[in-house]
């Protein structure tokens, strides 16, 4: 027999602040995971423009956006989103492994945390003087 769950409205916007950590790690895992996929496929899509008659057509495009700073700011969302699914994902394998099931909690903060930390120090690689 099969039991049935009142889950509310997709309307209901109050149910996200009774969301754990769990809940809110499994949910930025699955976006950092498809902001990841649909960089994938971008990434591709502009390297694919460098087998063009003229390289140097190439190297401008991306001289170009390299000096605007919506794009050195994507770049650094980019190493934030990236180093979260890492991060999220190495804690994921250890739960999974049996490992820290009791501090879940704790090692998601810690994931944050650690991407903070890793992120703010490399935004002067990124950003640099250019500012």
């Amino acid at each position: 027999m099969s039991q049935s769950y009142d889950r509310g409205t997709i309307e209901d916007f109050g149910r996200w602040r009774d969301f754990s950590a769990g809940m809110w790690a499994w949910v930025f895992h699955k976006f950092t995971g498809w902001v990841l996929i649909g960089y994938l496929f971008t990434h591709i899509a502009v390297l694919s423009t460098a087998t063009a008659a003229d390289p140097t057509v190439y190297t401008n495009t991306i001289s170009g956006l390299e000096d605007l700073l919506i794009v050195r700011l994507l770049e650094v969302g980019l190493l934030a989103v990236a180093v979260f699914h890492i991060l999220n994902g190495i804690r994921l394998l250890f739960v999974d492994l049996g490992m820290g099931l009791t501090a879940q909690d704790k090692t998601f903060y810690l994931s944050l945390v650690l991407t903070g930390a890793i992120v703010v120090a490399s935004v002067p690689t990124f950003v640099g003087g250019k500012l």
